[in-house]
């Protein structure tokens, strides 16, 4: 190749490089103004934030207050204490809003609430689909505190679980167990499945079975059970106490107990049942009633009877008929028989001697 072609494209890769690197040299002078010129806004806009932040702060502690203020009302007023929870949350969810809209305004230049609705409207769609689940229990939330089907404090029953309902929040309620466990329950579980409610009214009533002999005086152990429960402090005379014959069972007449305590929490409850069961059982075995346990009678049926197949005569295992009853065939009587028999042949071959 020529010196002087060689030369040449060496100029020329030269002059590139240079262009290169004017061209990069002015770029980067763009970005670094760029750049500045944010800072700059940013350190100008630095006040107004301040003052959006405090605004903000302001809301906020506004917030807090007036849902204090509206939960101390609520506890005054037992009787619409959920509603006040309600009536709390969302009157400070609102004034939270209301202050962030208005810090938005004072931080951000040309900020409107029109923007921000509009951008809440574009994308209702897919909050709604990604937060369904959260958006069903906040509203069942909302509806079980304002139906107040349950307080705080009061006792329920929800499929397997059982306890005191110790807060009730818009997207779950929390439930504390007897043993002391804590039990989340997503409101909307609350608000399609049965609940039952221990503690709604202020009565509650208690019952249990108890098993007498067939031999024993029903009347009397009847009065007896209703004459033990009446002395017993926790139960209540109004309602009255009362006592049933509610089954014939294979080994015992069952009579139920049925009887009436107030407060009916979990606690009364039990205490009012050990008082109860304790006195009754004593009384009825002062008085020599039988309290049996489960007993089964076995009927070996004697297949070698001369009514054997004959249910009008047969004997074990069916009612006795009008005629006779059949005598048994035992082999201690056979043996009896045998015995005779053979004293007979002896007596009969001395006889003959």
């Amino acid at each position: 190749m020529p010196v002087d072609l060689l030369r040449f494209e060496a100029d020329r890769d030269a002059a590139r490089l240079m262009t290169i690197m004017y061209d990069m040299k002015f770029n980067l002078s763009e970005a670094t103004g760029a750049v500045q010129t944010m800072v700059n806004g940013f350190v100008e806009r630095l006040p107004y934030m301040a003052v959006a932040l405090v605004v903000f702060l302001v809301f906020y502690i506004a917030s807090k207050g007036v849902r204090a203020g509206v939960r101390a009302v609520a506890i005054r007023n037992r009787r619409h204490y959920n509603l006040g929870l309600v009536l709390g949350r969302l009157s400070g969810g609102l004034i939270i809003f209301v202050g962030l809209l208005i810090a938005l305004v004072i931080a951000i230049p040309g900020f409107t609430p029109g923007q921000l609705i509009s951008i809440l409207g574009l994308s209702s769609v897919a909050i709604g689909f990604a937060f369904r689940d959260i958006l069903q229990n906040f509203l069942a939330g909302i509806l079980l505190l304002l139906s107040e089907p349950f307080r705080i404090g009061d006792q329920i029953v929800i499929n397997d679980f059982e306890g005191t309902v110790e807060d009730i929040q818009t997207r779950a309620t929390f439930l504390r167990t007897y043993d002391g466990r804590r039990i989340v329950i997503p409101n909307s579980n609350l608000f399609t499945n049965s609940v039952t409610v221990n503690t709604a009214h202020d009565k509650r009533r208690l019952q249990y079975d108890i098993g007498i002999g067939y031999g024993d005086d029903i009347a009397r152990a009847k009065q007896i059970l209703l004459d033990t429960v009446r002395e017993i402090p926790e139960v209540l005379d109004d309602p009255a106490p009362d006592a049933l014959v509610v089954k014939l069972a294979d080994s015992s007449i069952n009579i139920r107990l049925r009887w009436w305590i107030q407060p009916p929490r979990q606690m009364d409850m039990l205490q009012s049942q050990d008082v109860v069961l304790e006195k009754v059982a004593d009384a009825l075995l002062a008085e020599g009633f039988d309290l049996p346990f489960p007993t089964q009678q076995i009927l070996f049926h004697d297949q070698t009877e001369e009514a054997d197949g004959d249910r009008a005569r047969q004997r074990e295992g069916w009612p006795r008929g009008k005629g006779e009853a059949p005598r048994p065939a035992r082999i201690v009587d056979a043996l009896h028989e045998l015995k005779d028999s053979i004293a007979d042949l002896k007596s009969a071959g001395n006889n003959q001697r």
